[in-house]
């Protein structure tokens, strides 16, 4: 029996075994996704799988297996490759079967040639995502995923890649200077001509091509600036059509950072002199770059496994709908109540003593969209935190703590500059075959802090007018956009916004809440540090399962409740005409919903209804009192 060396570090011989056993069973594809999936059940051995977001890439073996915690950034066209083919001894004339799948390149040994007689070659396809780390995930995300890892690796000495063992900030060097990486791949050439490899031939069937040259940096196309880590060209080979762009998840396979694979294009390329070769690509420069770059930049993974997440938080189970996870569930809803209680308390000090901003930041926090109804989506609950100092760090300082409890965010400075520049919306670029990304191109559940605070007056030119618009479109109805220059595609998402502001806020929101602190610290960075520092680990700890754990709780309002609610509302428009409308109901019933999901209980109840509706009025009488002080509406 393979032991777990073989399986991890040499998981193509398993393969190849399987495929020997089997040859004649085309069921064996079937069966090496059975060996591995309960591989990876024995003792939490996923545990024991490296990850490309933690292990540089130079640390890891080639061919060996490896997993990927990633979004789904862009889909590119599926290719066709040789799943079986046959290759044949120029000495002996004898036939040896191979399989092409999991595999970028199809080796050969001395003295022999692959059999391209169409009726000795099964042809499958196949389909490529490429795949970005998490935008905006937090850096307590990173270190609990790192720090269950029980992978054992070291630099590898058996593959000299170009990077020549370089780390992820080594990597961004050498975009902003591609002369050194061209040195390198010139230089990687060269050991591989000159060692006497085996002759190697590309299974795909449409070869793309690399040209070496002193093009422009390689643009990993990661949705945030500053973003940092690996993106791969994720092979899948089935069910792929249960992914989609944005998706995240997580794959185990196969990892290909094979150079030969450039080196194959570059001199088919050189060799295509005469017009008529050069035809058999159709490809442009740009689009070879983009799908074929550098392996030692972007490496492939081949995918064995492939799981759809449903968060990212690594202090919950991945799947909350397994026996042992329930067990992890009811245990911690059995303590749901004084965690709630520490969490108000330490978001009233972030609020510096607001404890109604505090309780609307938790209902925020643990609102996601768990339904939509025609064009409506139901479950958004966008926040304007007006009253907010102008050009200070209070929002600054409000993010960092944000980011401390949530997996993913992102604080977008809302200025003039920004908004003229920034590009919000991906779009289509046709010459790259490639959807380039934008700032709004997030995971689901990702916290979205606009800081409008930092708002100068100024001209929005074009693009700073459809930053703007896209924004609202964002809040409104929880879709993005996508620019396909001669049509706009609408993708739906689920992103939790909270808006900043002086006033009331440019953007539109769900609900606006004014802060009223009741104390100004001298220095906002040492109460805010001091806030974060006083908190032990374990009881953030605690808050991160809490905000995580009560988005996926199903909820339900009974029949009796639902009408006593009606009857409820009928009297409050009797009572106030005036004020009272249907929006009222829908933001009431919301607060309601997330007031009930906070407190554990998974269902409405006539008290959460009526805290629901004490919440509002506390609100609202606050914004009515800071316009009869101002004298016009924030």
């Amino acid at each position: 029996m393979p032991c777990v060396a073989d399986w991890l570090n040499c998981p193509l011989s398993i393969v190849q075994d399987i495929f020997a056993q089997n040859n004649s069973d085309p069921e064996w594809e079937k069966k090496v996704t059975e060996y591995f999936r309960e591989k990876l059940k024995e003792n939490n051995a996923t545990n024991w799988v490296p990850s490309l977001n933690d292990v540089p890439l130079h640390y890891l073996k080639p061919s060996s297996l490896v997993k990927f915690r990633c979004m789904i950034q862009d889909m590119f066209d599926p290719e066709f490759y040789m799943n079986i083919y046959e290759t044949i001894d120029t000495h002996t004339k004898s036939h040896v079967m191979h399989f092409g799948k999991y595999r970028d390149i199809a080796e050969c040994g001395p003295h022999q040639e692959i059999d391209l007689n169409p009726s000795h070659v099964v042809t499958a396809e196949r389909q490529t995502f490429y795949c970005v780390p998490v935008p905006g995930e937090s850096a307590w995300v990173k270190e609990a995923y790192s720090s269950m890892s029980q992978a054992r690796v070291c630099p590898s000495t058996s593959y000299t890649p170009s990077r020549q063992k370089r780390s992820y900030e080594e990597d961004e060097d050498m975009e902003l200077h591609p002369s050194k990486q061209r040195e390198q791949h010139l230089g990687s050439i060269a050991d591989i001509h000159g060692s006497g490899e085996p002759k190697r031939l590309e299974t795909e069937a449409s070869a793309t091509h690399q040209m070496i040259n002193c093009s422009p940096p390689l643009d990993l196309n990661f949705p945030l600036p500053g973003e940092k880590g690996p993106a791969c060209l994720v092979k899948m080979y089935g069910n792929w059509d249960n992914f989609k762009v944005n998706d995240v998840l997580e794959v185990c396979g196969i990892l290909s950072v094979d150079p030969v694979l450039n080196i194959l294009n570059n001199e088919d390329r050189e060799n295509s002199s005469s017009p008529v070769e050069s035809m058999d690509c159709m490809d442009t420069v740009e689009e070879q770059r983009v799908h074929s770059p550098p392996a030692s930049l972007v490496p492939r993974i081949h995918v064995i496994l492939a799981q759809k997440l449903q968060h990212i938080n690594p202090l919950l189970p991945a799947c909350l709908n397994e026996e042992e996870s329930k067990s992890f569930v009811s245990s911690f809803m059995s303590e749901l109540s004084p965690v709630r209680a520490e969490l108000l308390g330490f978001l009233t000090h972030a609020f510096l003593g607001d404890s109604l901003a505090a309780e609307y930041l938790i209902l925020h926090l643990i609102s996601t969209v768990y339904a939509r109804r025609d064009v409506l989506p139901l479950g958004k609950f966008t926040i304007n935190l007006s009253g907010c100092p102008r050009n200070s760090a209070f929002t600054e300082h409000l993010y960092r703590i944000i980011q401390q409890l949530v997996p993913a965010s992102y604080r977008l400075q809302m200025t003039i500059e920004n908004m003229n520049c920034l590009q919000l919306k991906p779009h289509k670029d046709y010459t790259a075959n490639r959807l380039v990304s934008g700032v709004l191109q997030l995971a689901s559940n990702t916290s979205l802090v606009i800081d409008e605070t930092l708002l100068e007056q100024g001209q929005l030119d074009t693009r700073g007018v459809h930053n703007v618009s896209a924004l609202g479109h964002l809040i409104t109805w929880q879709k993005v956009d996508y620019d396909f220059s001669y049509h706009q595609m609408e993708f739906p998402c689920n992103i939790n916004v909270l808006i900043t502001s002086e006033g009331r806020s440019l953007l539109p929101s769900d609900c606006q809440v004014h802060l009223q602190p009741q104390l100004i610290p001298p220095n906002m960075e040492e109460h805010m540090n001091s806030l974060l520092t006083a908190v032990l680990p374990s009881i953030l700890n605690k808050f991160r399962i809490y905000l995580s754990l009560l988005r996926l709780l199903d909820y339900s309002i009974s029949d009796e409740v639902t009408k006593a609610v009606e009857d409820d509302f009928v009297e409050m428009r009797k009572n106030d005409p005036e004020s009272i409308s249907a929006d009222d109901l829908h933001r009431t019933l919301l607060i309601a919903r997330f007031l009930s999901l906070s407190a554990g209980q998974t269902t409405l109840s006539r008290e959460r209804w009526l805290r629901a509706k004490q919440l509002e009025t506390l609100r609202k009488a606050r914004l009515q009192q800071q316009k009869s002080v101002n004298g016009n509406e924030l």
